[in-house]
């Protein structure tokens, strides 16, 4: 079974048809669905076509319940100038939806037990971590499972502590490590590997500048998907989607 884990998609709708042809049996999205970007009810629904499993990631439950996603406040106010792209496409049903995402999830498939979250075993849809192997060591400590996977930092990693493997397939749709390429990962015969695959940026970015949203923040935000750095969002703050 290969099994294609996501995250962080936040509305781009080409890398995501991009990816859909990686080949995989089952689809996992460890959270943030939608925000900043042009295409979340699209997004959305290719992935409940699918009978994705999902957890729910704090630009999701921003959505659902109208709250601010607690980004830091660099992220904060481009979440809020994208808000309206979200609020207009989904569907009070589609919001519902996001609403009932759980927290965390425990499955098993191919034999393996995964446990799935969208930020850190502490706070499953806001907490953030650094990527270092130690950090996560601790964090993971005493978790019963084969595989821990999560999303929220955009940035991908993997550790693996005696049973255990973390995963962090980094961002699907607005990576922030200095390459612009969506971000998955496969986990096949036990093994889960990071991957990368070039997407059309340009016609994600077009669409983000169809959307009405203002004009600093589509600079910002169309800097951030050509070059995968948030070197120009650090000048408002600097931080976490």
């Amino acid at each position: 079974m290969r099994v294609l884990v996501i995250s962080d998609i936040h509305g781009n709708w080409p890398a995501i048809e991009v990816v859909s042809a990686v080949p995989h049996d089952e689809v996992l999205c460890v959270g943030d669905i939608v925000g900043y970007g042009p295409d979340p009810a699209k997004c959305l629904r290719w992935l409940r076509a699918r009978s994705a499993h999902i957890v729910q990631g704090n630009h999701d439950r921003a959505l659902a319940e109208g709250i601010p996603p607690r980004c830091r406040p660099d992220f904060e106010w481009l979440a809020a100038a994208a808000a309206g792209i979200g609020r207009a496409q989904l569907s009070d049903e589609e919001r519902l939806f996001l609403r009932a995402l759980p927290g965390q999830l425990s499955l098993v498939l191919d034999g393996k037990r995964i446990l799935m979250l969208h930020a850190a075993p502490a706070d499953p849809v806001y907490g953030y971590l650094r990527s270092d192997a130690s950090t996560w060591r601790e964090a993971a400590a005493g978790l019963a499972a084969d595989f821990l996977l999560v999303g929220h930092t955009h940035v991908p990693f993997q550790h693996e502590f005696e049973t255990l493997q973390v995963v962090n397939p980094g961002s699907l749709g607005q990576p922030k490590d200095g390459d612009p390429r969506a971000c998955y990962a496969i986990i096949e015969d036990g093994v889960a590997l990071l991957e990368r695959i070039p997407y059309p940026v340009e016609t994600t970015v077009e669409g983000l500048r169809d959307s009405g949203i203002d004009d600093e923040a589509f600079h910002v935000l169309a800097g951030l998907l050509r070059t995968g750095r948030v070197s120009r969002i650090d000048a408002k703050g600097g931080g976490r989607g």
